[in-house]
């Protein structure tokens, strides 16, 4: 049983940085390819970055780069999601989601079994 909890949202102005967090627990095998996503309201769920947490080879949206990083601590068996610079178009609801091993579709949903519950971002002008 894999399970995915996640923290750190909340409500913040614009340029400013958040750091998401992704615990894990449950057998590792099972969960050793970890995904951010994200979804707004009305909007479909949309990949944002994704992580093989053994190896650590990391692929984020290209539209994303330039301010989302996804990183993991292993000991902690955690893995983050930096966001820096945030714009109103990122409130979101944010998910973590896990496989495994890696696929190649890496940002489409249902290639992953495991979801949290996710944790709400919020931005304001």
């Amino acid at each position: 049983q894999v399970q995915l909890v996640e923290s750190g949202g909340g409500s913040v102005q614009t340029g400013g940085s958040l750091r998401l967090s992704c615990a894990a627990s449950g057998y590792t095998y099972n969960r050793n390819f970890v995904a951010w996503f994200r979804q707004a309201p009305g909007k479909e769920r949309e990949g944002i970055a994704n992580i093989d947490i053994i190896g650590g080879h990391t692929n984020i949206a290209d539209s994303l780069k330039d301010r989302f990083s996804i990183s993991r601590d292993n000991a902690e068996n955690t893995v983050y999601l930096d966001i820096h610079n945030l714009k109103v178009e990122d409130t979101a609801m944010y998910y973590c989601a896990a496989r495994r091993g890696g696929t190649a579709y890496p940002f489409a949903h249902y290639e992953y079994p495991h979801w949290g519950q996710g944790t709400q971002v919020t931005v304001s002008s």
